[in-house]
């Protein structure tokens, strides 16, 4: 996966932030077999997304399964202005994570 995490954010008007991102993750379930050897795919998903404003801890998600391939997240953040950051970082059932940053526009 070369592309792991695109994330936008935008003051819009009544100076709340939108943060829209997409997170490039696989998500299966482990229910799944490959078609062509008919073996289970193993379960490989996102159990936490952890958002913050400026370091700051501002949304916390706990995933799961029912997640589909690359999801799509989209939040609002108040008290927020033009050039401060907004971080996003997952974590995965196998212990893998990525994190991703942007500023605010």
């Amino acid at each position: 996966m070369a592309r792991k995490m695109k994330i936008r954010a935008f003051v819009k008007d009544g100076g709340v932030t939108v943060v829209k991102a997409i997170l490039y993750h696989p998500m299966e379930t482990g229910l799944r077999k490959d078609k062509a050897t008919g073996e289970v795919i193993p379960a490989h998903f996102i159990e936490e997304v952890v958002a913050t404003h400026n370091r700051n801890p501002v949304l916390t998600c706990d995933w799961g399964t029912a997640v589909s391939k690359n999801p799509f997240l989209s939040f609002d953040v108040s008290g927020t202005k033009a050039g401060d950051k907004i971080g996003i970082t997952w974590t995965d059932n196998l212990g893998k994570s990525d994190s991703g940053e942007a500023t605010i526009s």
